[in-house]
C-alpha cells in the first residue's frame, strides 16, 4: 500500500542515504566537508546536483556533530564564518529569499539577510520575487479561489509553466551576480507545490 504521507517517505529515504556518514568519525568527516567545499568554490549549483545533495547530508551531519566549531581542518581558502552558526558561509539561493534572505546550507537558518545584499541586486531579487509570489500562491488557492478561476487545473499548469519560467530566469539573471559576492552559492530549482522538478528548469 502506498505510503500516505510522500515526505515521511522521502525524510527516511534521506535518513537511509546518510547513514554512508554517520561512520565517518569526526576528523574524517570534516576533511571530506572540507575538500567537498573546495570543490563546489566559484560555482553557483543547482540544488539537486547530485554532489550538492551529498554535502547536504554531510554538512546537517557536521552540524549536528558541531564539526566546524572544533577547528579540525582548515576552512577551505575564500570561505568566511557565517554568523548563524559558524560553519563556512555556503548560501542557498530559494523562492523565499525577500522575506527569509538567503539560507545556510549548515544549520538552515538566514546567513544573509536579505538587506544585507547589495542594494542593486537586492533590487532586482525583490521584482523577481515580487513576480513569482503570486505564481507560487495558486498551489494554495482555497475553494473559492478555484471555484472563480472556472478551470483550476489550466490555471495550475500555467502557473507550473511561470514558475519555471522564473527559475530559470534568477538562474541566469540573479544568481550570477551573487557567485560574484559568495565562494559558491546553491539555487533551488524546484517549486514542489506546483509540481515543478529540477529536470523541467532548462537554462
Amino acid at each position: 500500500m502506498p505510503d500516505a504521507n510522500p515526505d515521511a517517505t522521502l525524510d527516511r529515504l534521506w535518513k537511509e542515504y546518510a547513514e554512508a556518514f554517520r561512520d565517518f568519525d569526526d576528523l574524517t568527516l570534516a576533511r571530506w566537508c572540507s575538500q567537498t567545499l573546495g570543490q563546489l568554490r566559484g560555482r553557483a549549483w543547482r540544488l539537486s546536483h547530485p554532489l550538492v545533495a551529498a554535502y547536504r547530508l554531510g554538512s546537517q551531519l557536521s552540524h549536528d556533530r558541531q564539526i566546524w566549531l572544533k577547528r579540525l581542518v582548515s576552512t577551505p581558502p575564500g570561505y568566511i564564518e557565517a554568523t548563524c552558526c559558524r560553519a563556512p558561509l555556503l548560501p542557498l539561493f530559494s523562492r523565499d529569499v525577500a522575506s527569509s534572505g538567503l539560507l545556510c546550507q549548515h544549520c538552515g537558518e538566514t546567513c544573509v539577510p536579505f538587506e544585507d545584499i547589495p542594494e542593486a541586486i537586492r533590487k532586482k531579487i525583490q521584482a523577481w520575487a515580487d513576480r513569482y509570489e503570486p505564481v507560487h500562491q495558486v498551489a494554495h488557492w482555497d475553494d473559492r479561489q478555484r471555484k472563480k478561476s472556472k478551470d483550476y487545473d489550466a490555471a495550475y499548469e500555467d502557473a507550473a509553466q511561470d514558475a519555471e519560467r522564473l527559475l530559470a530566469e534568477a538562474a541566469t539573471d540573479l544568481v550570477p551576480s551573487l557567485v560574484d559576492l559568495y565562494p559558491a552559492l546553491i539555487w533551488e530549482d524546484q517549486d514542489e507545490c506546483l509540481e515543478v522538478r529540477p529536470e523541467d528548469i532548462v537554462l
